[in-house]
């Protein structure tokens, strides 16, 4: 039986390795600095810091060692947000992997746990807007220099994700139990076909429902709207079923323009973790 740990890093390996997946790297589609091998090398990197949340250590600190040996790979950013949704998750699985405990491993965490997520900014390029004003002091692209306002303000790791929220679907699930990724898991146990397959296909029926934040935040609202329209249009006609051609086109299309719906993508691995742990899946 795989440990909450494996089944993490497994996540990361199925999610990359699902196609197609629109705007995405996966099997059969690089980005231009930002190939599928960086992904595999990212995931084994991830592992040491899954493993100190599986066997009970913060989420702060296991989500910046996570990140630390993800980044150890020439692509740069390959999971970030992945992580930062998988690492709570996997703590979690320690007692039981339900929304209640992880919003309890959520709303345990501290100002050293901020402190943590603060820190992994300064292992890898992460892309992030620019805060509003009032939050200056507080953007992660200050790295360590924005803890003594951590500090000073009291602000645990749960509170920088209810202030990120709207804006980062990632910090969208902290703060409302997970419930895409919970969704996610159950749209996978209910697909049929090999498990690469049901994950582009719950990734497809996701960016569906949903305009991607990171394509908001790089393209602007109007992009991610369109993609998320035209995601629609396929699932609408089961065109991975029934239409693969035009899934692949826009697939393509995506990557030819540089739109990434990278957050899609993190709350997909999610769900395939949840999964896993369940049993509702096999591999």
């Amino acid at each position: 039986m795989r440990t909450p740990a494996q089944n993490a890093e497994l996540a990361l390996l199925l999610e990359v390795a699902g196609t197609p997946k629109p705007g995405n790297v996966d099997r059969h589609r690089d980005l231009e600095d930002l190939r599928f091998e960086h992904f595999l090398a990212g995931t084994v990197g991830s592992r040491d810091g899954l493993e100190l949340a599986a066997n009970g250590g913060s989420v702060g600190p296991a989500f910046e060692r996570a990140v630390e040996g993800m980044a150890e790979q020439g692509g740069g950013n390959t999971q970030f947000g992945a992580l930062l949704l998988l690492v709570p998750l996997v703590r979690a699985a320690r007692d039981d992997l339900s929304q209640p405990v992880v919003e309890a491993v959520c709303e345990e965490t501290t100002v050293a746990d901020a402190a943590g997520f603060y820190r992994a900014f300064e292992h890898v390029d992460v892309f992030v807007a620019d805060p509003p004003a009032e939050m200056e002091p507080l953007d992660v692209r200050r790295g360590s220099d924005a803890i003594p306002t951590l500090e000073d303000r009291g602000l645990t790791l749960l509170d920088i994700m209810d202030r990120s929220v709207p804006g980062d679907d990632v910090a969208r699930e902290w703060v409302r139990g997970f419930d895409r990724s919970f969704t996610a898991a159950e749209r996978l146990a209910d697909a049929d076909g090999p498990l690469t397959d049901r994950a582009a296909a719950v990734f497809l029926s996701l960016l569906a429902e949903r305009p991607d934040t990171l394509v908001a935040n790089r393209h602007g609202e109007a992009v991610a709207r369109e993609v998320t329209e035209r995601a629609g249009e396929l699932v609408a006609r089961d065109a991975l079923e029934t239409d693969r051609e035009s899934v692949e086109a826009f697939a393509d299309d995506l990557v030819a323009r540089g739109v990434n719906p990278g957050t899609t993508a993190d709350i997909t691995a999610a769900g395939l973790f949840i999964a896993l742990e369940h049993e509702a899946v096999t591999v």
